[in-house]
């Protein structure tokens, strides 16, 4: 499934994502379910960034507070304290890097967009604070919209929907309203694959994540170790890259421009892998 043509503008710098990219995970996080306190040293950190970068990660995301299920709150001033120092520390060791901050709040956006940050990822849509959207709007990025029922304190609870598809469709369409009428130009759609959703829901929007074609926008699947893989296998994060994996060839079948992924290397040999597949098809 060939994505149309879709360039994307990243601080002046034009991205296509007509073919897919890939995006690896940086958490400078005590506390993320798979990789938490692995890199809160700045030598950990690029010694990270540098073997994505080698091994074909086209973004890096950061992320400076969990959204696991139950992860503590932290203030925006400890977000800060994690995530501008690394952001600033890529920026200069890494010029030709592009950033995106994983966040749910606008001075956290603005800071680190303004140290070098080119996205924002934004798991809340919007609804964590009331002014992320104007400063998005300000700052002139690309915004990562993201679906989640609930929030991380209880979205695992008892997730439900009538229709998972038309739903997260719906919420969708119903935010991008907001977002070009802020003259947000350039967004990046993501289900929200383990954000308030059953391993059933996700299976079913993993399914039909050609659906979101309609809405003529680049589309992110975030399915990396995640519980929707560990639950059916009944295995940790840890051994879940093989399921990871499996799900990635799934996820571009179906349409996904960004892969967000812990194992760049594995994904990037995916992609490759699509594209063979890709080329067979349409000779």
């Amino acid at each position: 499934m060939l994505n149309p043509q879709r360039t994307i503008n990243c601080k002046g710098r034009l991205v296509d994502l007509s073919q897919p990219k890939i995006m690896g995970i940086l958490n400078v996080t005590p506390d993320s379910f798979f990789d938490g306190g692995k890199y809160t040293s700045e030598k950990n950190m690029l010694q990270q960034v540098e073997k994505m970068l080698a091994e074909g990660a086209d973004l890096i995301d950061v992320g400076g507070m969990s959204s696991r299920p139950g992860a503590e709150v932290i203030s925006v001033e400890e977000e800060l304290g994690r995530v501008l120092p690394v952001v600033r520390a890529i920026h200069k060791h890494f010029p030709d890097a592009l950033i995106s901050i994983d966040t749910v709040r606008s001075e956290v956006a603005r800071q680190t967009v303004e140290a070098g940050a080119a996205l924002v990822n934004d798991i809340s849509a919007g609804r964590f604070d009331d002014q992320l959207y104007q400063t998005v709007a300000s700052l002139g990025v690309p915004y990562i919209l993201m679906h989640m029922q609930g929030q991380p304190s209880n979205m695992q609870d008892a997730p439900e929907y009538e229709d998972v598809i038309t739903e997260v469709l719906d919420f969708c369409i119903a935010q991008l309203k907001e977002l070009r009428a802020l003259g947000i130009k350039d967004v990046i759609i993501d289900p929200g694959f383990g954000f308030g959703k059953s391993v059933e829901h996700n299976y079913q929007l993993l399914q039909n994540m050609h659906a979101f074609q309609i809405l003529d926008l680049p589309v992110l699947a975030g399915v990396s170790r995640k519980s929707m893989i560990c639950k059916l296998l009944k295995v940790d994060p840890a051994q879940a890259l093989n399921g990871s994996t499996a799900l990635h060839m799934i996820a571009l079948q179906q349409g996904a421009s960004i892969l967000r992924v812990h194992d760049v290397k594995e994904a990037r040999q995916v992609v490759q892998l699509w594209e063979m597949l890709e080329n067979s098809t349409i000779q």
